[in-house]
């Protein structure tokens, strides 16, 4: 290769450097300037070649150029044609300012907060028509009503003690004949049950016998003392009528069922003698039946007695049975924390019996009317219940609110929203992420000092400079906080809980909590060990 030929490769080459250095160049420049431009709000997160959802971003390189262009609230940003509403720093979002600066809490800018497009208030984040179809985000109204719920539980069937008849016997006597012969006969109202000899009752009988065939003058008296002594020996209204009628000795009664039901005990045999109030039998009506349910205690306080009840049993497969709450019996159980609701349920045909397994859908008593939203519109942090307000203009705003009882797909709000107004129902985790960025949920919250005070941290620090009652103090990182190493300003204690002589250098072990629109306050602070001084 010649002399002419070599300087020929090397322009080419050098042309090609300059060319590729030149694209380069043009391509740092394209991408600082797609760095520099971000969509407002949610819009970041999408696409769009629409110039009108992109913007000049609101933050510290937005501050200092309002610094180099004489800028202040009041004014308007000719980079995005919005008048801007004051600076703030978004670590203390309660504290505003009128013209740009440093903050003077952090190691950072302020940053600015613009108006809306009708100058509307900063609490809202504003997403375009366009881009709340491509999040798919959909409202529904906030309504009135009230919610139908029901508990449901899992209970046992036992026998109704109300509806239980103790027999038993009112003088000494016989068993001659027993028409029931076991436990758990059924029996139908006024069947006979057992027929008693009773010799006690012989002797009353004649005596009224014989005043009954006298006549005369005060015989009446006689017989009606008579009468009054048969009562006294047991017998009953319908066996005096029998005796007064026959006029007859009847030492034998035959006992009867006073209901329908079933020989729930049977105490006496055929043959045997029984004393004055000795227990003969049980009977047991069927007619209504209890089932008691395990409710959890926090669901057992939505029943009232007198709630009705619907019941399915495997016993009876295709059948329902209605009743109603009886009673939510005064006893919680230690172990499962459940309280027993004791209900009463129609047994017309017998089929449910002691031991049965029922499942049980106790109504809740029908509530006063209040305000319904979609369970989907509540996002609960743990310490609060927020929702997603959609205003108009695209504007969405964070509310707070008081959630009640929740059933379906259906959430009550005793505060926090009006009739009318319309929540989002999908993509507000994104709209309240972005509100939360932009300090929105720290004026949501508007939690007083004495609140705030009541979280601490701990921290390591070095002295930069002392100003009366206030230090400044750089520290490592804060993952509490989530705040990076920086320099900052922090409100020192009453100088009786300050170590002597505090200097610039003294490396320190602080502890303080954050103050609403104010620099953090020093609680607790001591030297470590004499600093480097300056």
């Amino acid at each position: 290769m010649n002399k002419k030929e070599s300087f020929i490769t090397l322009a080419a080459a050098a042309l090609l450097v300059a060319v590729g250095a030149g694209a380069w160049w043009l391509g740092m420049q394209q991408g600082m300037g797609h760095t520099t431009l971000a969509p407002q709000s949610v819009v970041a997160t999408t696409a769009s070649d629409d110039p009108s959802l992109w913007t000049i971003p609101q933050g510290e390189e937005a501050t200092r150029r309002h610094i180099r262009d004489s800028l202040k609230a009041g004014d308007v940003d000719p980079a995005t044609g919005r008048r801007i509403l004051n600076y703030h720093d978004p670590m203390v979002p309660g504290k505003n300012f009128e013209a740009p600066a440093k903050s003077p809490f952090m190691d950072m800018m302020l940053v600015p907060r613009y108006a809306g497009s009708d100058a509307a208030d900063a609490s809202s984040v504003t997403v375009s028509p366009r881009i709340q179809q491509n999040l798919g985000l959909r409202t529904a109204p906030v309504v009135e009503g009230s919610l139908v719920s029901e508990v449901t539980a899992v209970g046992n069937v036992a026998w109704n003690e109300r509806e239980q008849v103790v027999l038993s016997s009112r003088a000494m006597g016989f068993v001659e004949k027993l028409h029931v012969k076991a436990a758990l006969d059924r029996v139908a109202a006024g069947a006979p049950l057992a027929e008693l000899y009773v010799p006690d009752w012989v002797a009353a009988q004649e005596e009224y016998l014989a005043l009954a065939r006298m006549s005369g003058e005060g015989t009446d008296a006689l017989k009606d003392a008579a009468r009054q002594r048969m009562r006294q020996a047991g017998m009953a209204p319908a066996h005096i009528q029998r005796v007064v009628a026959s006029g007859a000795v009847q030492p034998r009664f035959t006992l009867t069922a006073p209901i329908a039901g079933i020989v729930s005990e049977l105490m006496v045999r055929e043959g045997a003698t029984v004393m004055p109030g000795m227990t003969l039998m049980r009977l047991q009506g069927t007619r209504t039946v209890w089932a008691e349910g395990a409710v959890p205690q926090s669901q057992a306080a939505l029943l009232q007695p007198g709630a009705r009840v619907r019941t399915t049993s495997p016993g009876a497969p295709g059948q329902t049975f209605e009743g109603q709450v009886q009673a939510l019996l005064p006893e919680v159980d230690a172990v499962t924390r459940t309280i027993r609701a004791r209900v009463e349920l129609a047994n017309p045909q017998g089929r449910l019996v002691p031991g049965m397994l029922v499942s049980m859908r106790l109504d809740r008593p029908k509530a006063a009317a209040t305000l319904l939203v979609p369970s989907d519109a509540v996002i609960h942090t743990g310490r609060r219940s927020v929702v997603m307000v959609a205003e108009e203009g695209g504007r969405f705003r964070p509310v707070e609110v008081t959630a009640g009882l929740e059933v379906g797909d259906q959430t009550e709000i005793s505060a926090g929203l009006a009739v009318g107004q319309r929540v989002v129902l999908s993509g507000q985790f994104l709209i309240d992420s972005e509100a939360s960025l932009r300090g929105l949920e720290a004026r949501l919250n508007h939690e007083p000092a004495s609140t705030l005070s009541q979280q601490r941290y701990a921290t390591d620090a070095v002295i930069d400079a002392l100003s009366g009652d206030t230090v400044t103090l750089t520290h490592p990182p804060i993952a509490a906080l989530k705040w990076p190493q920086m320099q900052m300003d922090f409100k020192l204690p009453p100088r009786a809980q300050q170590p002597p002589d505090l200097e610039a250098g003294d490396r320190l072990q602080i502890e303080f909590e954050m103050q609403q629109g104010d620099v953090p306050r020093i609680t607790r602070l001591q030297r470590v060990a004499p600093g480097i001084r300056k």
